[in-house]
This record gives C-alpha cells, structure tokens and sequence, in this order.
C-alpha cells in the first residue's frame, strides 16, 4: 500500500471516530468503546475491499457485510455515512425514535444494512446463509461479518463454524475483534475463548492474524483471504478498545457508556489533533 492512500484510509478511519463520538454523544447512550476498534477495518471494507455503490444500495451483485456485534451500530453508521449512504450530519439522531440510526443496525429503517442483527451470535449464521446461497445461485458476492471476542462464548458461534468449513464457504470471511474486553469484564475473566486462532484452525478455516490498526496488514488479508480457496477465512485482529481516545482505551467502562459534554470535546479535540497530523 502506497504512502498516499494509506494517509487517506487514515483519515478516514478517524473520521469515522468522530462519527462515533458525534452519534452516542448526542444519543446519550450507545457503545463507543468497541466501535472504536473496529474503525479500521470497517474503512478498508467499504472504501477499498467491497463491491457497494451508496447510489444502489440493494444492487443483487453487491458484497454483503453482516455486522454481527450488533452494538457496534455507531460504527457501521460512521463509515456509511462517509461513504456516501446517508449524510454524515445525521449520525446526530442516533437512537431517536423517529431515525433510520437505531441502537443496532435494522434492515427495516437504513437501505445498506443487509440484515438486522444485535443478538449476540446469530450474525455469522446468516453470513453463512448468504455465502451459501451465492454459491448455489452461481453468484459471485463475497460475505463479510465481524464478531466481537465476547461474541464467540456463544454456542452458535462454533455451529456456524463447522457449517462454513463443511460446505467450504470460501467466499466468506468472519473478522474476529480481539480487543479482550466485553462489558463485564476481560474476556479471559467471563469466559475465556482462547486461543482463538487455534479453535478456528481445527474447525476448518483459513486463519490469519493482524494487528487491527495496521492498514498494510488488514490489505494483505484480505488479498489472502480472496486468494483461498475451499476454506472460509476468520482474520483474527488484535484491536485496542477504545482506540484513538486516550482516556477510552483499553477501558471496559467504555463498552456501553456514552460521553459526557466535557469528554466529548476532550475526544472531538484529540482526534481533530490526529487529522491535523495525517494532513501535515
């Protein structure tokens, strides 16, 4: 990746905090922290890997994305809005009644969410369903879901697993957010799933594992995970909760807390400080 277009990504990507700032400021409430770490990958996904149009948002060829923890929402919302999907000055009415920016992402209120999710380990048994049912359609979309490390403590997490091997969804890739915080605690502490490499290993899949805030890494694995074939891919990425506020990082009283009015500007001033480098 050349030094220009990695500069844009990263702008992007804190751009896309910002958006999760504006949003669970403004709603009050909402999960900043786990949002936070997944802006990365997010970025890449829709301004570089996947096949989506903001002007056809429901075109049959495009990619799907299933956003399996669904609590991430500010997250997903960010980054379409800076895409183009929405206006990013509507990432305001998160979780108002009346917006198309609910507390979780619904297929029913924003064109672009490909299926409602929120339930915590049904988002990759639906990627599954979509992976499969490309292929059998003679299709060509590829599927792409992100699952948090608290997630994959659920049962159905695993089926789906052995389901995507079984069938050999290669066109299906399952990113794993391994910031190692949920919202009671250290994952290691509520109900440890590690390793987490090895178990995707002996369920079948092609496993790769990156730093989550590396664009040079999250490019390279995906470009491996298009290039597998007969295995589905989980890129299983070390994240920082939080990640690009100070005082948010690695703090599990951020998973589902929203700022205040004097840590809103404190975020707001730091990642406006960021921009300002990456423009430098």
């Amino acid at each position: 990746m050349d030094i220009n277009a990695k500069k844009e990504l990263s702008k992007i990507a804190v751009n896309v905090r910002k958006g999760i700032i504006e949003g669970t400021f403004n709603a009050k409430s909402g999960h900043p922290g786990g949002s936070l770490s997944i802006a990365e990958v997010l970025t890449y996904l829709y301004f570089k890997e996947m096949n989506v149009d903001p002007e056809k948002p429901v075109m049959e060829e495009r990619d799907r994305f299933v956003l399996s923890k669904g609590h991430a929402a500010p997250a997903l919302y960010a980054v379409m809005a800076h895409r183009g999907f929405f206006p990013v000055e509507e990432l305001k009415t998160l979780r108002k009644v009346d917006s198309k920016l609910q507390g979780h992402p619904s297929m029913r209120y924003l064109e672009g969410v490909d299926i409602s999710t929120g339930s915590l380990g049904q988002g990759i048994s639906a990627a599954c369903g979509m992976a499969l049912g490309s292929k059998l359609k003679g299709d060509t979309f590829r599927v792409y879901t992100i699952l948090g490390d608290g997630e994959i403590q659920e049962g159905q997490v695993w089926e789906a697993a052995m389901y995507a091997s079984a069938k050999k969804l290669d066109n299906l890739v399952a990113v794993i957010d391994n910031n190692n915080l949920q919202i009671d605690g250290s994952v290691e502490e509520v109900n440890s799933p590690y390793p987490i490499p090895e178990k995707f290993k002996a369920f079948g899949w092609n496993v790769i594992e990156i730093d989550a805030h590396d664009f040079e890494q999250i490019e390279a694995a995906f470009k491996q995970a298009r290039e597998c074939k007969g295995k589905p891919t989980a890129i299983v990425q070390k994240s920082v909760k939080g990640k690009g506020i100070s005082f948010m990082e690695n703090q599990v009283s951020w998973h589902g807390s929203a700022p205040n009015a004097e840590q809103y500007e404190a975020a707001i001033k730091e990642l406006d400080a960021l921009l300002e480098e990456l423009e430098g």
